[in-house]
């Protein structure tokens, strides 16, 4: 990132010498452009991740897992997503980082330095389930715009902050408070400093639980820079995009926050359900809260070849937003019959749960296995995909993976 501000800031002349040739038109180019000859190619490198991740776009960066990369019941950061609305900010000061409240509905208006936070409020670490809202996109038809994630847009990470919940109570927080708002330093796509690529929030219940937290390291270290460094909110159990990154502004709101991406079509599904294709009014459309019951087998790959009489071991997450998996299953018969998994219960409210089975198979040939989680409510994932919308929002259709008996 400090290489690329570098070349962003240097004279024609300077470019010239480092390409070796005259810059044509270069009087032409964007003030702070990078040209692409000395832009980062290769995101691995870049944001420390496994060369087995899957780049969807590079204009913002979004990266999702394959399910096999997804096997840790702790995600590291080489396994992790990143879903990006804008540019990634660059040279950032952790010394001089702020952290500004304020809103229609604050009491006392407040500035913490990071240093603040660390040291005047009691540290908290978590493990939270954190899930694009559109992770499956790619299997809604008619096709959804947007990235077309498939299932790797997952992650559960370990979080370590401070409570939001304790800031707001030192701010103090009027009666007709209904919601936070966050604002962040990334850059919009157009580099328009007046534009937010994205300030989402959530209702004040969800800002007040014990579990929402303004982080600051991940995995026991500092969050890495594509993850929100130096201070990012993480709302375990909702639409990642609630859990805004490179943060130094929250709004306490007396109306639902407006912010870039709370309204049309984003992160809100139809209030009813509707046919497919079908347009939706604004009217009809709710915010995405908790999302819905959810796995993901992630061992072994799919393909995986076994011996005629031998057990598989599978193993894998579920997870259901705001509730617990209550029920974990798996079937080798395209869901005709099913058979218990185990399950574990979650390391804390918001964590996924790992699952395992040992699975057998009648003969040789090909077949696949399906896993199907419930929640405490009774609800099961569907086989099938669930009710269209216009962004391809909340796919919990079963996870499937294919496997040979040999």
């Amino acid at each position: 990132m400090k290489r690329r501000s570098f070349v962003a800031k240097s004279g024609l002349g300077s470019l010239a010498a480092l390409l070796g040739v005259e810059v044509v038109y270069g009087e032409l180019m964007p003030k702070d452009y990078t040209p692409v000859a000395f832009q980062e190619t290769d995101p691995f490198k870049l944001f420390e991740k496994d060369e087995a991740m899957v780049v969807l776009n590079d204009r913002p960066w979004n990266m999702e897992a394959q399910a096999h990369l997804l096997n840790d019941r702790i995600t590291p950061n080489k396994f992790m997503f990143i879903r990006n609305n804008g540019l990634i900010p660059e040279d950032i000061d952790e010394k001089s980082w702020k952290l500004t409240i304020d809103g229609e509905s604050v009491v006392s208006p407040k500035s913490y330095s990071l240093e603040d936070l660390k040291s005047k409020f009691q540290h908290h670490t978590y493990q939270l389930t954190l899930e694009c809202g559109g992770n499956g996109r790619s299997e809604f038809n008619p096709p959804a715009k947007g990235n077309q994630w498939t299932i790797g847009a997952v992650s559960c990470a370990e979080w370590t902050g401070v409570r939001l919940k304790d800031i707001l109570n030192d701010v103090g927080v009027k009666e007709d408070a209904v919601y936070i708002g966050y604002h962040a330093a990334d850059v919009h796509l157009s580099r328009n400093p007046n534009k937010e690529p994205i300030s989402r929030g959530a209702p004040i219940a969800k800002a007040m639980q014990e579990e929402t937290l303004l982080a600051f390291a991940m995995n026991g270290k500092p969050i890495p820079l594509a993850h929100g460094f130096p201070l990012r909110l993480v709302a375990g159990g909702w639409p990642a995009s609630v859990s805004g990154k490179w943060l130094n502004r929250i709004s306490i709101r007396n109306i639902v926050h407006d912010g870039e991406k709370m309204g049309g079509s984003s992160y809100r599904v139809p209030c009813e359900t509707v046919a497919p294709g079908e347009t939706v009014k604004d009217e009809d459309m709710c915010i995405i809260e908790s999302m819905p019951v959810k796995s993901l087998i992630t061992h072994p790959k799919s393909g995986a070849l076994i011996d005629e009489g031998k057990t598989l071991k599978i193993r894998g997450h579920a997870w259901a937003g705001e509730l617990e998996v209550s029920h974990m299953e798996y079937s080798i018969d395209y869901g005709t019959s099913w058979k218990s998994a185990n399950l574990e219960k979650p390391k804390n409210r918001l964590a996924w749960q790992h699952f395992d089975a040992s699975v057998s198979f009648p003969k040789k040939g090909y077949y696949e296995i399906w896993a199907r989680a419930t929640d405490s409510n009774g609800k099961k994932q569907p086989m099938v995909l669930p009710g269209w919308n216009p962004k391809g929002y909340l796919n919990n259709a079963c996870h499937r993976i294919a496997v040979k008996i040999i």
